[in-house]
């Protein structure tokens, strides 16, 4: 099924079977008992995902999670929300699914987006090269493995924006042995936490892109799917494009309308309880984590003057969904148009095949699965992604799927999340695909 075939779909009610009157030994012997059938809740054995309660319950309990929020949606009803654990464990205040979580890379969707709005009304082309908003761009150079040694060699063509989409510019973090150093100097790489953390700059994130821009890279544009500060030059490039910091854009242009009022690059100080804390996994189990950039972060009470693109926002996972909604509505929701079918399709159709494998793909913004199986039980034409902090997002078009999972871990050694997807699956027994 096709995300143009669920938009026809529309909004539907939650549904339980009713009781089926099934043969028995007692009824051969003059006895009739009646069985009931499992309840189902759209398409969902209710008796299958208590399972998964048990098995979050089973995490929190044994320290492997904190605690974390899940969010299912199924033709844009609930069938599943849970907010199980602790939003502060030491302080002994439970998890709530109002709860806010940091979720780094999965602000890229929403940059993307974007992005792709500007090309819409003509500001901005796929193969416009960032130079055209960047300066530094104009001459890229690549750090080039050779048998003398590693080289500095001019890039052998203009990054352009579809290459940012991709993550096909052969840009890094910066955390690479062979660019690090140079990186550090300029505040990037290992000086930016993990190398995308910019929480904590008192500089504009366009300042800290144009200072990228002087590195080298670790690949010539187009030659490999590289992750790293793509998406951070395309939320500067957004900026200089429509004339607006990143924050407002994102505001006025995608998450004030769609209603996402509990999405923020910073946490409005009178929100700061809500935030979650962060743990890391240590001995398989895991402990809070440390304030600062690999911890707890800048989220609240840091300078709020870097809008990053690429890892700044901070969500819920029922904000985080309607975004999803909207995507998977063919850039369309509530009656307002964001994006075209068109567009859309772009965003969720694999861009790079011969780059990026031959079971997965990348769009414009999303990793696309091309074969049942590439990624657990999710549908051909899933789409998602997730962030450093743990959180994980699927929108399966042909089963009709949104689920997103918000936690916030860093580092962490749980699947737990993957176990919940897992779960989720092979709790649907009316599937669309068979």
């Amino acid at each position: 099924m096709t995300t143009s075939t669920w938009l026809l779909r529309g909004t539907r009610t939650l549904l339980a079977c009713g009781a089926l009157l099934t043969p028995t030994l007692a009824a051969a012997q003059g006895t009739s008992r009646p069985s009931r059938a499992p309840a189902t809740r759209s398409g969902f054995a209710t008796d299958r995902l208590a399972r998964i309660d048990a098995m979050l319950d089973a995490a929190v309990q044994s320290e492997e999670i904190g605690g974390l929020v899940a969010l299912v949606l199924r033709d844009d009803a609930v069938v599943y929300e849970r907010a199980v654990g602790w939003r502060d464990r030491e302080s002994r205040v439970p998890m709530t699914t109002n709860t806010l979580f940091r979720i780094a890379s999965q602000t890229k969707a929403l940059t993307s987006a974007a992005v792709l709005m500007l090309m819409e009304e003509g500001k901005l082309g796929l193969a416009t090269p960032a130079s055209t908003f960047m300066p530094t761009f104009a001459k890229t150079t690549v750090m080039q493995r050779t048998g003398a040694g590693d080289v500095e060699v001019p890039a052998q063509r203009a990054i352009t924006i579809k290459d940012l989409l991709t993550h096909t510019a052969g840009i890094s973090y910066g955390t690479d042995a062979r660019v690090a150093e140079r990186y550090r100097a300029k505040g990037l790489g290992p000086a930016a936490g993990f190398g995308w953390y910019t929480a904590n700059k008192t500089e504009p994130v366009c300042v800290s892109m144009d200072s990228l821009g002087t590195l080298p890279f670790v690949a010539q544009p187009g030659e490999r799917f590289v992750y790293g500060y793509n998406t951070d030059v395309l939320g500067c490039i957004v900026e200089r494009a429509s004339g607006v910091p990143l924050d407002r854009f994102l505001r006025e242009r995608l998450t004030q309308p769609l209603g996402m009022n509990d999405t923020y690059f910073f946490v409005p100080s009178a929100e700061r309880a809500r935030l979650a804390t962060v743990y890391r996994s240590e001995q398989r189990r895991t402990v809070r984590a440390d304030t600062g950039a690999r911890g707890q972060g800048h989220y609240v009470d840091g300078p709020r003057a870097s809008f990053a693109g690429g890892a700044g926002l901070v969500s819920t996972a029922r904000d985080y969904a309607r975004f999803l909604q909207m995507i998977a509505h063919g850039g369309s929701w509530n009656g307002r148009r964001y994006l075209a079918p068109h567009t859309v399709a772009l965003m969720t159709t694999d861009q790079i095949p011969a780059i990026y494998g031959p079971n997965a793909g990348f769009g414009l913004g999303f990793e696309t699965v091309e074969r049942y199986g590439a990624s657990g039980m999710a549908s051909k034409g899933t789409f998602g992604w997730g962030g450093a902090y743990g959180s994980n997002y699927k929108v399966d078009p042909a089963e009709g799927l949104v689920i997103v999972v918000m936690i916030n871990q860093l580092p962490t050694t749980s699947d737990v999340v993957a176990r919940f997807q897992t779960m989720l699956y092979a709790s649907l027994v009316e599937s669309r695909q068979r």
